[in-house]
C-alpha cells in the first residue's frame, strides 16, 4: 500500500492507497492503520482500495475543527469527494464502521454497498460495549482477539507487553490516537445513529466474530433489525478483530457486494 496525501476542507489526509478493481474506501477503527496491515494488503488483491487515515493517527496532525459525529461524517464525506470517487463500497470497522453508516444514513442515495465490520454506534443497557479507554495493554490481546496468544503476537511484534519499547510506543500512540477517537466513542458510542439507519438504502453486509469481546454478537442482529435487508455474516472462532483473524472469511463476505 502506498501513503499519499489528499487536501480537505479542514486538514491535509493520509491515506493508503493500492489495488485494482471496484473502488472501495476502507474506514479504520480505534487502533489505526500501517502500510503494512495485512487486511488491507489482502482486500487490495479484490479492489481498489482507498483507507484514509483519521486526523491524528498515524504521522497526521490532530484536526480540532473535527469534534463530533457530524464532523466525522461530514469530513469523511470530504475526503471520498477529494479523492474524486463516485459511490465507492464503503466499508468499515468498528469506529469506521460507525462512520460508514452515519455516511450511508446521511446520504442514503450516495452509498450503494455498505460493509460495516463490528461496527459501533448503538448502545443497548443489557450489553454495553468495552470501555477500551480504562483498558491497560495486558488486557487487550484477550479483549481484541479470539486467541489471546495471536492478539498478543500482533499487538507486541514479538516484544513482551512489559518490554517498556513496547509500553513507550503503545502509551504515546494511544494518547494521540484515542485523544480522536474519544470524540465519537467515549463515554459512550451513542450519538443517535439508531435513529437514523432507516435511511439507509445500501445492500448492507454485517460482519462479526462470534467471540466478539468489544461489540458483543447481540449488536449485530439489533443492526440487522435496523438496516432494511441487511445480511450478516457471522463468523466462528474470531473477536472484534475478525480482519485480521479470518482475513479470508471477511473479505468473501466483502465480496458479496461487489
Amino acid at each position: 500500500m502506498e501513503l499519499k496525501t489528499i487536501k480537505t476542507h479542514y486538514t491535509p489526509v493520509r491515506y493508503f492507497e493500492g489495488g485494482r478493481g471496484q473502488p472501495l474506501v476502507f474506514l479504520h477503527g480505534a487502533g489505526g492503520l500501517a502500510a503494512d496491515d495485512a487486511f488491507l494488503a489482502k482486500l487490495s488483491e479484490s479492489f481498489h482500495v482507498y483507507a484514509p487515515l483519521i486526523p491524528g493517527y498515524g504521522d497526521s496532525d490532530e484536526c480540532h475543527e473535527i469534534r463530533d459525529m457530524l464532523d466525522f461524517t461530514l469530513h469523511t464525506w470530504d475526503v471520498v469527494n477529494a479523492l474524486g470517487l463516485k459511490d465507492p463500497v464503503l466499508v468499515g470497522h468498528s469506529m469506521g464502521g460507525m462512520i460508514a453508516a452515519e455516511m450511508a444514513a446521511v446520504c442514503p442515495n450516495d452509498v450503494s454497498r455498505l460493509g460495516l465490520i463490528a461496527p459501533a454506534g448503538i448502545w443497548l443497557d443489557d450489553h454495553p460495549v468495552a470501555d477500551i479507554f480504562t483498558k491497560l495493554p495486558y488486557e487487550m490481546p484477550a479483549l481484541l482477539y479470539h486467541d489471546e496468544e495471536v492478539g498478543k503476537a500482533r499487538l507486541t511484534t514479538g516484544l513482551a507487553l512489559d518490554d517498556p519499547k513496547f509500553l513507550q510506543g503503545f502509551l504515546v500512540t494511544n494518547a494521540r490516537q484515542l485523544g480522536m477517537a474519544g470524540r465519537l466513542l467515549f463515554p459512550i458510542p451513542e450519538r443517535g445513529l439508531s435513529e437514523r439507519l432507516y435511511r439507509v438504502k445500501a445492500k448492507t453486509i454485517l460482519i462479526w466474530g462470534d467471540s466478539d469481546k468489544v461489540v458483543s454478537p447481540v449488536y449485530a442482529h439489533e443492526f440487522k433489525r435496523l438496516i432494511n435487508g441487511a445480511q450478516l455474516v457471522s463468523i466462528p472462532e474470531a473477536g472484534h478483530m475478525v480482519l485480521l483473524e479470518k482475513p479470508r472469511e471477511t473479505i468473501a463476505a466483502i465480496q458479496r457486494l461487489a
